[in-house]
């Protein structure tokens, strides 16, 4: 369990009770019980705690992604990652992110129908490319291209994917959520390879708009 500083700030008690929230949440939701039960664990005033998370279930969700986000940067550090291949660090991040929540899996479960109605949908298309982006970066992506907004896009369609055979596998060890997560990133890997190849091949070819430009506006 996380412990408080003497004179912790908002963003530091949402930060402890974020993981205690997500435990009860398995159990009375994401609310106010969870929410006040984190609180009485930790010591922290229950009109604090709900300072600490405005925005509701939504919020507590928000804080409990954040950490789960730190939990997979720990058990995936840089100097581990720098041994890897591209596939490998996707597929490592990915794996530890599930292994963050796999002791809360019934409030992820939860997490995400309360994510799925129609009045979260925005905040949940930027908890989902948030985490990509988060996972990406740690691979060592430096794309500010439109690259950057692609690799996200289609990493957080596999995430959410993996996710959905993840709350629901029984397999020893996960096998099943491993190997469909394994397919997936086998597709990512193919699409960027075809995609850099595209990209090559078109790049030499005439550009019609400055053939034209050429013939209204001849060099001197």
């Amino acid at each position: 369990m996380n412990i408080l500083p003497e004179d912790p700030t908002l963003d530091e008690i949402r930060a402890a009770m974020a993981p205690v929230v997500a435990s009860n949440a398995a159990f009375d939701g994401w609310g106010d019980a969870a929410r006040d039960a984190a609180a009485d664990a930790l010591g922290v005033d229950r009109d604090v705690a709900l300072l600490a998370f405005p925005g509701g279930a939504v919020e507590m969700i928000a804080a409990w992604f954040a950490h789960i986000d730190a939990g997979m940067l720990a058990k995936v550090p840089p100097e581990r990652l720098a041994t890897m291949k591209i596939r490998e660090k996707i597929a490592a991040l990915v794996e530890a992110r599930l292994d963050a929540v796999a002791a809360d899996r019934e409030a992820l479960r939860r997490a995400l129908a309360i994510l799925a109605l129609p009045q979260n949908l925005a905040r949940a298309a930027k908890l989902g490319w948030h985490a990509a982006d988060v996972m990406w970066r740690a691979a060592g992506d430096t794309a500010t291209d439109y690259n950057h907004y692609t690799k996200r896009t289609i990493l957080a369609g596999v995430y959410g994917a993996t996710v959905a055979v993840f709350l629901d596998d029984d397999s020893d060890q996960l096998a099943d959520t491993r190997a469909f997560l394994a397919r997936r990133i086998d597709g990512i890997m193919r699409f960027e390879k075809a995609k850099a190849g595209f990209l090559g091949r078109t790049q030499h070819r005439p550009s019609l708009s400055r053939f034209i430009g050429r013939l209204r506006y001849p060099a001197v």
